[in-house]
């Protein structure tokens, strides 16, 4: 209670607003789930704020894992996670240190670029799939170090499924497994060693559980209508808008 009395009206609406992102992010509106990366991040800080989101990843990850779970393709979850899990590892030790202004800034650049090649892969019409190692090692590595740092890999963890060209539940589902995995595997970090975590930072994520809920239930229904056709391109303009966001944030 005491992180959430010490906000004023409008952070409140904005984590409330944050929490309800992650919902409809893990409910399918892949890509969306960067604004509240930004959202948070502008209340609490940087580093501070993946305290306060991580808990609420896990849930959504859980609620995800539970409703797409038989869509879920295991070649592809054991693909990346071995990758994800090192570039976690790497991040959990340097991200101490780390100018997170700059780190923010070559992420989203490094984002848009790679969304610029699918983009191009897209307009012709190129349905082969990347099968080079060092593409799933790459994006892993990225996708587990950016995390970590800010609870970013989502934008990599996309461009690895829309290059794999997946239909809309496995990229779901799979991603679902993934992430529930993943965001498992941080918490000891964060409680332990960066000491993000705490009895306060968990009483504050309790009260932000029915804007997440909301915004689950609302994400479900806006999938539901998404033609198997259009949700890359919904993908691609919601990463590409969420890496803008964060290039210009101070």
């Amino acid at each position: 209670m005491e992180i959430l009395a010490a906000l004023t009206p409008v952070q409140l609406i904005l984590i409330y607003l944050g929490a309800f992102i992650i919902g409809l992010g893990k409910a399918g509106l892949k890509g969306i789930d960067m604004l509240n990366v930004t959202i948070m991040a502008l209340v609490f800080g940087g580093k501070a704020s993946t305290g306060i989101v991580l808990p609420l990843l896990c849930a959504a990850d859980i609620a995800a894992v539970r409703y797409y779970n038989r869509h879920a393709q295991w070649q592809h979850f054991w693909k990346l996670l071995p990758w994800m899990a090192a570039g976690i590892l790497i991040g959990v030790y340097t991200g101490k240190d780390l100018n997170e202004a700059v780190f923010r800034k070559i992420m989203a650049v490094i984002i848009i670029i790679t969304i610029i090649i699918i983009v191009a892969m897209e307009f012709r019409k190129q349905q082969k799939v990347p099968t080079h190692p060092l593409f799933v090692s790459s994006t892993g590595m990225a996708a587990g170090f950016t995390t970590m740092l800010g609870n970013l890999a989502g934008a990599f963890a996309n461009l690895y499924f829309l290059a794999m060209r997946m239909p809309k539940n496995d990229f779901i589902g799979t991603a679902a497994w993934v992430f529930l995995v993943i965001n498992l595997f941080k918490l000891p970090f964060q409680v332990v060693y960066w000491k993000n975590i705490n009895a306060d930072t968990l009483t504050a994520d309790a009260l932000l559980l029915p804007a997440l809920a909301l915004g689950f239930v609302t994400g479900l229904r806006l999938v539901k209508h998404i033609k198997e056709q259009h949700y890359r391109r919904v993908v691609l303009a919601l990463t590409l808008i969420g890496a803008f966001v964060i290039f210009v944030k101070r």
